[in-house]
């Protein structure tokens, strides 16, 4: 069932479209995750499915009683009160429930009449979340990043990410039909929006997310919604299989296109051929039919022409009917262009000509931080030419001060940094410090190139989307994405063997991102890279440095981002089974062997095998049963679990702990 339709809708400011005759439908269920460009309407497309801005033509068609949440990238509360004020309030009406029930419990003592209604109230509370709704509450929050201490803080004292994460949260436990996202991980860490997904991944509703974060999109949509100017595609599928599909659809149709092409300069040899010759009335019938062709090519695009199969246009397409020369027809049939969608994006290249040693970083019992502030210890790490290790960590762990220790800039606590030989280091530094804000465009470039014509340095900047007279914008004018790209044009034109990256995504379209990946897929030097773009990572990374902050130490993973995860998680899962199986009955079967051992010399051989075979029966039995009880309790505290599973798995876990304190009981009996 549609949830949200959306048929030819239409956004405009004056004469300019941001987007045109979008039409999508938004399926119970789905999660549509909303890629493009910097510009081409995706947040404007958001606000218009929310209810907070208006289309200029087509309409958005709702379901009757669908509710909608909306987290805009600057949410802000429209009430008082703490953190969790906001969050309890989204369950007002079972709190009103919860408060009638103790009225009914004070009255049974002396009206017994009331039970009834008492019970019927209670069912209903229960099978509404009553009983659980302050255990989501906590449980959305620690997933989101706040502590128990958070929970009292004011509203109006929160920074602007700790509102945004705030939102979310009361929005997730307000448990909507559609959640509509606009980039829900800008203000969260890695564990945060791991986090996030599985949430997501678990939750029955819709949601449409515009978000930058790939690995996010990859893990929480099966639809991608791509939107270009001028036009747009729908893929299904994550995030990983729009990419695949995406560049199969391009190679499609241009194959089509100079298929196609190809058949009508064939056409017009023969027009050539035959306009003066015996088969001149066919000659003009054909070349009038093209001529008409062209018309609709260049009025309604190549394959909406092609799709009236080269007969007839479109009917909305006003064509002459006067036929074009020979020569007219011919120089716009060459002029045609491929209907492939080439968007205007980074034409990056970071050169590595000059190899370095072997050896490139390497540390010795370092520890990171400043004078009056302790942040981390390192093991002893070394890095090699052609490797990649992506530096990652919560924010204000240190990340960034580790690469200016490796830089030099900042003195190590304690060890040392040690670099190898003939390196040409190349910085990119996340607040852009090495961009002067009193500079053009152009005397950035012209400072690291002062040989170049100012008609040079447009045309490079040009390869970085700079142009026309954004080249005389001042650096302080510029957007983080154009800062962003400025720094990269800069850092294009160094010969480095080793990067050191700061956050080299932030700000960058999805596009663009792409493009910064694949020239560092290519890099032939060695990279050491700090960024949230778990995409990425997971892409040229071969090894992970990770800071704990609460340990106050860095670990090195050798291998993916999604080695490291898996890796993380089955440990999570593992100790999770160990706490389980804590209670005491592991400790109670693991002694069993070496009593029946001290017990042969008390029983006959034959007794002796009988009883250890049982006694390992039981054993296996027990441990069978703690495994299924820790499946069970592991299933219960999911914070998206339905009231009828919470009593249908509760039930089972009933069941089998009883069927395991029979089991004891009678391994103990074997004990005697």
């Amino acid at each position: 069932m549609a949830l949200i339709t959306v048929s030819s809708l239409t956004k405009s400011y004056g004469a300019t479209d941001i987007f045109a005759n979008l039409t999508l439908s938004i399926e119970k269920g789905s999660r549509l995750g909303i890629v493009g460009p910097n510009g081409v309407g995706k947040t404007t497309l958001l606000r218009i499915l929310a209810g907070e801005d208006e289309s200029s033509a087509g309409t958005v068609t709702r379901s009757r009683g669908v509710r909608s949440g909306y987290l805009s990238q600057e949410a802000d509360f429209k009430m008082d009160g703490t953190l969790w004020d906001a969050c309890h309030s989204v369950f007002e009406n079972l709190i009103k429930q919860q408060n009638e029930l103790h009225r009914l419990e004070e009255l049974m003592a002396t009206n017994p009449d009331v039970m009834e209604e008492y019970g019927k109230l209670q069912q209903d509370f229960e099978s509404a979340g009553g009983y659980t709704y302050e255990t989501r509450i906590k449980q959305v929050l620690t997933g989101l990043g706040f502590d128990k201490d958070d929970y009292e803080l004011s509203l109006e004292h929160l920074s602007g990410g700790q509102r945004t994460r705030a939102f979310l949260a009361r929005l997730l436990l307000s448990d909507p039909d559609l959640l509509l996202l606009d980039e829900p991980t800008n203000h969260l860490d890695i564990r945060a929006v791991e986090w996030l997904e599985g949430y997501l991944n678990q939750w029955e509703g819709a949601a449409v997310i515009v978000s930058h974060d790939r690995y996010f999109l990859d893990k929480v949509s099966n639809i991608i919604f791509e939107m270009l100017p001028g036009a747009y595609e729908t893929y299904n599928g994550n995030y990983t299989a729009y990419l695949k599909q995406r560049e199969e659809r391009i190679k499609r149709r241009q194959e089509v296109f100079e298929s196609e092409k190809e058949k009508l300069n064939k056409e017009m040899e023969y027009i050539r051929k035959n306009v003066a010759g015996q088969n001149v009335l066919q000659a003009k019938g054909k070349l009038k039919r093209i001529s008409r062709l062209i018309q609709a090519i260049e009025q309604i695009g190549f394959e909406a022409a092609l799709s009236q199969k080269w007969s007839e246009t479109a009917s909305e397409v006003s064509v002459t009917t006067s036929i074009m020369s020979v020569e007219e027809a011919g120089r716009r049939i060459n002029a045609l262009r491929s209907p492939v969608r080439t968007l205007p994006n980074l034409h990056l290249r970071l050169g590595s000509e000059k190899r370095s040693g072997d050896m490139v970083i390497r540390t010795k019992d370092l520890q990171v931080g400043f004078s009056d502030k302790f942040l981390f210890k390192s093991p002893d790490i070394e890095l090699r030419r052609q490797d990649c290790a992506a530096l990652i960590g919560p924010n204000g762990a240190g990340k960034s001060t580790f690469l200016k220790t490796i830089l030099g800039q900042l003195e190590p606590l304690a060890g040392e940094v040690i670099l190898g030989s003939s390196l040409h280091i190349g910085y990119f530094a996340q607040a852009h410090e090495g961009l002067d804000p009193n500079k053009t465009l152009l005397e950035e470039i012209d400072s690291i190139m002062p040989n170049w014509l100012p008609g040079q340095i447009r045309d490079y900047l040009g390869k970085y989307m700079f142009s026309g007279e954004d080249v005389y914008k001042k650096v302080s004018m510029l957007s983080g994405g154009e800062r962003g790209r400025l720094a990269l044009s800069k850092l294009a034109l160094q010969d480095t063997n080793l990067l050191l990256l700061d956050e080299p995504t932030n700000h960058l379209d999805i596009p663009s991102q792409e493009v910064l990946e694949s020239v560092l897929e290519d890099y032939k030097g060695t990279i050491l890279l700090i960024t949230h773009d778990r995409y990425l990572v997971d892409a040229v990374a071969t090894q992970i440095w990770e800071i704990d902050p609460d340990d106050g130490h860095m670990t090195v993973f050798k291998g993916t981002y999604s080695e490291l995860r898996a890796e993380r998680e089955q440990k999570q899962y593992e100790a999770f089974m160990a706490e389980q199986r804590g209670s005491g009955s592991k400790s109670q079967v693991s002694g069993v062997k070496s009593q029946v051992t001290s017990q042969k010399s008390k029983v006959e051989a034959k007794e002796e095998r009988r009883k250890i075979a049982k006694v390992q029966e039981l054993e296996n039995k027990i441990a069978e049963l703690e495994s299924t009880l820790a499946n069970l309790a592991f299933q219960l505290e999911s914070p998206m679990l339905k009231s009828d599973d919470v009593v249908k798995i509760s039930k089972e876990y009933e069941r089998v702990q009883k069927e395991m304190d029979v089991k004891l009981a009678e391994w103990e009996g074997m004990q005697g």
